[in-house]
């Protein structure tokens, strides 16, 4: 079903550049004060295949001067191209939350585009215009793959697992590219994996199953429109052998132990705390306890004891930074059902009067920590903050497979997969 072709991809040379200091976090978590930072630490920062300096500069921007900046690089050597195709393994160290080490090895590869009703490749949430609008600028100017859509798939008896890390052993169908830390503390590793036993084991592999976009929705659904622009332009069908009938993707195996799903929380922004007898009214059913929160630092370790203990049913826990945290249930186990489906529709709808509207208008913030949550109300910037368990894999795959679209911001997979360790151009396909 999923078609994952090796590619030659372009890679910085690791002779001209430091890779740590060129690889950067997807477009979409960089904040605008830190776009700064990336450009000025190194000229090739691959900030500049991504946004532009200023955020007011976007609206007028074409990105015209990203295929020149491209162009220029590959001329002059700081990027360089493969002569073979292969898939591009990476390794991501890196420390949990709950302070142990763990490792996520996955592969880059040039991954055939299918629209979301073949069941191939599918979504898990809903996407913006705005967004789409301005990478699709960024995809005609470029003409090339500059980040990558992030893809899971199903290998819970992790078949894939020894050939993918055959690939850092340096001999064989491997070979090691490069390296590098980013800002946060995680480890990369980058080699080749290719030969053609190899190839064909991956190959047949996710060809018997369905992919699951875990993050870059905007970005898949941008490489579908310029598709249909190019067919139309061209006035074909489909040419498979065209290079925008692909795009390129990163694929990690979901059920492997270093892919580690995290929750994003909730933040009410405005609608005041409610009383504790209007939780009571407004949650008829639901169990209660009240666990005393001496202070932020005591966060991590009252959700560990009180509320993860609760991840086979409906539970989460409410803050209002008055001292207290207050943790609601449900008796009957969740079933197929998903928290995050509950949360809007129990809590932010009937606790808060919020509707799906006024959340994506704003009405809800989503850290993707506890301890940013609780930050946000205790500095003024929410009344409540809302803490949730991770979804598992079981959900994600399950909730897609039947076509279910979860509401905005329910995964968070850690850690994410950042620019700058590979590229693909669309004019070697043409």
């Amino acid at each position: 079903m999923t078609v994952a072709r090796p590619f030659r991809a372009v890679r910085y040379d690791p002779k001209r550049v430091e890779l740590s200091n060129v690889i950067v976090p997807p477009y979409d978590v960089i904040a605008a004060d830190e776009r700064g930072h990336f450009f000025d630490r190194d000229p090739y920062s691959a900030i500049r295949f991504e946004l532009t300096r200023n955020v007011r500069d976007e609206v007028a921007t074409d990105y015209a001067e990203i295929a020149a900046t491209l162009r220029s690089w590959c001329e002059n050597g700081v990027l360089v191209q493969d002569a073979e195709p292969a898939y591009y393994v990476m390794r991501q160290r890196f420390e949990a939350p709950g302070g142990e080490t763990l490792e996520r090895i996955g592969f880059f590869a040039e991954l055939a585009l299918a629209e979301y009703d073949e069941q191939v490749v599918r979504p898990h949430e809903r996407t913006l215009a705005g967004p789409k609008a301005d990478r699709l600028k960024l995809l005609r100017a470029a003409r090339a793959n500059l980040s990558s859509v992030f893809l899971l798939y199903e290998d819970r008896e992790a078949e894939l697992a020894a050939l993918l890390e055959s690939a850092f052993d340096g001999g064989g169908a491997g070979a090691v590219l490069g390296s590098a830390v980013d800002d946060a503390g995680v480890e990369y590793t980058l080699a080749r994996l290719a030969g053609a036993e190899a190839i064909d084991c991956v190959r047949g592999f996710l060809q018997a199953r369905a992919c699951v976009i875990a993050d870059g929705h905007h970005r898949y659904e941008t490489a579908l429109a310029y598709r249909r622009e190019r067919r139309a332009a061209n006035g074909v069908e489909s040419r498979a052998d065209a290079p925008y009938e692909s795009t390129l993707a990163y694929f990690a195996n979901a059920y492997a132990p270093g892919s580690l799903l995290l929750p994003i929380h909730r933040v009410v922004r405005q609608v005041a705390a409610p009383a504790p007898e209007e939780w009571v009214a407004k949650l008829p059913g639901w169990q209660s306890k009240r666990i005393v929160l001496a202070d932020v630092d005591a966060l991590a370790g009252a959700l560990a004891e009180h509320l993860a203990p609760l991840a086979d049913r409906a539970a989460f826990a409410a803050d209002d930074g008055g001292g207290e945290l207050r943790v609601f249930w449900q008796e009957e186990p969740l079933g197929e059902a998903l928290m995050v489906d509950i949360v809007e529709s129990d809590v932010l709808a009937e606790v808060f009067a919020l509707s799906p509207e006024a959340i994506r208008d704003g009405a809800v913030s989503f850290p993707k920590s506890a301890q940013r949550a609780a930050q946000e109300v205790r500095e003024g910037h929410g009344t409540v903050a809302l803490y949730l368990n991770p979804l598992s894999p079981e959900d994600v795959f399950r909730a897609t497979a039947q076509g279910e679209i979860m509401p905005q911001k329910s995964t968070f997979f850690y850690p994410k997969v950042p620019t700058g360790m590979v590229f693909r151009l669309h004019r070697d396909a043409e």
